[in-house]
């Protein structure tokens, strides 16, 4: 019995011994709750210097032929490939690793009516009025382009409208990821309804441009047209 009391006084004495100690490696905060320290050997926390010195080491980018042609015995490789690039058409791919985007036509679709075919100048700003449209009628744009030399990430189509010198409109959607082919793409955009009354009859100018990730312009085109009581006479 004199042993068992002996074991209950060291006890107790050590169990003061680790309370005092988890005193000392607790701080009270400022409404008296008791907040952990980390220690500086076991610290999660990174410094800045650490921060800059993690850098992401990209590997020299390649043309699309050259990814064609790596691993081309591997059956596997070859047909992840192809779904990851499309229907490239290899023959229209060019060493040279800048893609390139060329808008073939644009067109106005509208129900009830035959499609209107907008002619893209070259220098990408046509003379006069471009187009009339009926106000309060529906309408989509619809529009094909070609992809060449590499893919293009991330085309978008932007387009700003303004009456009598103020901003009155401004549109983005993005189109996507494009690999070259032979066929030309074809996007048509949502439907839109054009204003109506009187103070939305007139004339607008806008500007419409085709951009990638890259803020790569491949088309801008600076325009006029009008909303009127009635489509135009063809």
């Amino acid at each position: 019995m004199g042993s068992d009391g002996n074991k209950e006084e060291k006890n107790d004495s050590d169990s003061a011994t680790n309370s005092a100690a988890a005193k000392d490696d607790a701080t009270p905060d400022l409404e008296g709750s008791v907040s952990r320290q980390p220690s500086e050997a076991n610290s999660c926390y990174t410094t800045e210097d650490e921060v800059e010195e993690v850098q992401v080491q990209l590997g020299p980018k390649r043309t699309i032929k050259e990814h064609l042609e790596t691993d081309k015995d591997d059956e596997s490789l070859r047909r992840w490939k192809e779904q990851l690039l499309g229907s490239v058409d290899a023959d229209a791919v060019q060493e040279d690793q800048e893609p390139d985007v060329k808008i073939l036509n644009l067109t106005i679709l509208s129900p009830g009516r035959s499609d209107i075919e907008l002619p893209i100048p070259e220098g990408g700003n046509p003379k006069g009025l471009w187009f009339t449209l009926k106000e309060g009628s529906r309408y989509r744009l619809r529009f094909s382009f070609k992809v060449s030399n590499d893919i293009v990430c991330g085309l978008k189509y932007t387009n700003t409208v303004w009456k009598a010198g103020l901003k009155v409109d401004s549109a983005k959607e993005m189109l996507g990821t494009f690999s070259p082919q032979v066929e030309p793409y074809v996007h048509e955009m949502a439907e839109e309804t054009t204003p109506s009354g009187m103070f939305a009859r007139g004339s607008y100018s806008a500007k419409s441009k085709f951009i990638d990730d890259d803020n790569k312009c491949y088309l801008e085109i600076n325009y006029t047209f009008d909303i009127q009581k009635e489509w135009a006479t063809q």
